[in-house]
């Protein structure tokens, strides 16, 4: 889905041409913040711009007015995605001249439609390979994002310890910079729970959607869907094991509710504070199949998260499938990174970015020019299809590459 921003750009172009498109998207935990258009804007807009914006749409009308985006106030254009919460963010947008404004606004907010759709479709559906680098992504955001806010933080601190020293006199700019250091101080906490919400789901909350999620399904089936809560208190799940443990349960009810003589199907999740275990049993004739297609698919998204699936069938008594997904993603070691055709020099440069190193040091490690270490950096990207360093280093760590 690396490419998707570029796609939607393309494709709405025609309707409304745009500087730069973002999407933000809590169904990607990995990489909620997808972009494509100008540098200048893609570059410097954050995740914190764009939930404020989130937050004062309705509905999903389409909405232009100005926003902060990458640092300064813009002209955009603005649309939700109801269900999923996703957002589509267009600056500077120009209606084509030929269409009617609504007729474009009509177009781009049917193509939003057809793409946010297709992101909760392949979250869903994630194969292994997604589940693992997106968690890794994850992963590394939270690093990344806590030790900055412990950078900023002792900066902020040592400020407001000065300001407040008894030895300033100037008793009214020293309240002043006391007020606005406390903000700063709260925006970067604030910022850092916000990080965390995004990567981690209360169990409780991630129960409720699957409930959402299923009763669609169920509504006319006639057959009777019960749910057991998990503890309320219990440990959050990691946005992927949440969004794989939903579409988990739907694949299990959709398969028992193509069995004939079902008429009941209990779906129960509990965690006992490593792992989420998930139960989903039914009371037909015990004709569900560990070979079939659709059960061999859930197995492997099952594994692609190194959970276990146990299925327990009695024939005449129905069928019994356990789940179990650990919260905490697996110790990687190896690195196997051959299907990136990275060049020698361009894997050392990638090995010193997922120990942490800057370009000065990796130049200096390497005995190239730092602008040397930008360019196989670029390359890097490019052939990881990532937007950042940050990314690579999370997929790189996804591979085991230390």
């Amino acid at each position: 889905m690396t490419s998707i921003a570029e796609r939607l750009r393309d494709a709405t172009a025609p309707y409304v041409a745009s500087s730069a498109l973002l999407i933000f998207t809590e169904d990607c935990t990995g990489r909620p913040h997808k972009k494509a258009g100008s540098e200048a804007i893609i570059s410097r807009t954050s995740i914190a711009e764009l939930d404020k914006l989130r937050a004062t749409l309705a509905d999903e009308a389409p909405w232009l007015g100005e926003a902060e985006i990458a640092g300064r106030p813009r002209h955009v254009l603005a649309m939700k995605y109801t269900p999923s919460q996703a957002l589509l963010v267009l600056t500077d947008p120009d209606p084509a001249a030929e269409l009617m404004p609504d007729e474009a606004l009509g177009m781009v907010g049917y193509l939003w439609g057809l793409t946010a759709r297709r992101i909760q479709e392949k979250v869903a559906d994630a194969p292994p390979s997604y589940l693992l680098e997106s968690r890794a992504a994850s992963a590394e955001r939270v690093r990344v994002t806590a030790e900055l806010v412990d950078q900023y933080s002792t900066v902020l601190e040592t400020i407001l310890a000065a300001v407040r020293s008894t030895s300033l006199n100037d008793k009214e700019a020293r309240s002043s910079v006391t007020d606005l250091t406390a903000k700063s101080l709260i925006g970067l906490r604030t910022l850092n729970d916000r990080t965390t919400d995004l990567v981690e789901e209360p169990v409780g909350r991630a129960f409720e959607r699957l409930r959402d999620d299923l009763r669609p399904l169920t509504r006319f089936s006639g057959i009777d869907v019960q749910f057991v809560e998990p503890p309320r208190n219990g440990r959050a799940l990691p946005g992927e094991v949440a969004h794989a443990a939903r579409a988990i349960v739907r694949g299990l009810v959709l398969a028992m509710m193509d069995q004939p003589d079902v008429h009941r199907i209990r779906t129960q999740w509990d965690c006992d504070g490593e792992n989420l275990l998930v139960n989903v049993r039914d009371d037909g004739h015990g004709a569900l199949s560990r070979e079939s297609q659709g059960m061999a698919r859930l197995d492997r998204q099952v594994q692609a998260l190194t959970g276990t699936m146990q299925m327990d069938v009695i024939p005449g008594w129905g069928a019994d499938v356990a789940v179990s997904l650990p919260l905490n993603p697996p110790e990687l070691r190896g690195g196997n990174v051959t299907a990136w055709k990275l060049s020698p020099r361009e894997i050392k440069v990638l090995e010193h970015l997922s120990a942490g190193e800057r370009n000065r040091s990796i130049a200096m490690a390497l005995n190239i020019s730092e602008n040397t270490v930008k360019f196989h950096v670029r390359n890097v990207l490019k052939k990881l299809a990532v937007g950042s360093r940050s990314e690579a280093v999370a997929l790189a760590h996804s591979r085991g590459l230390r």
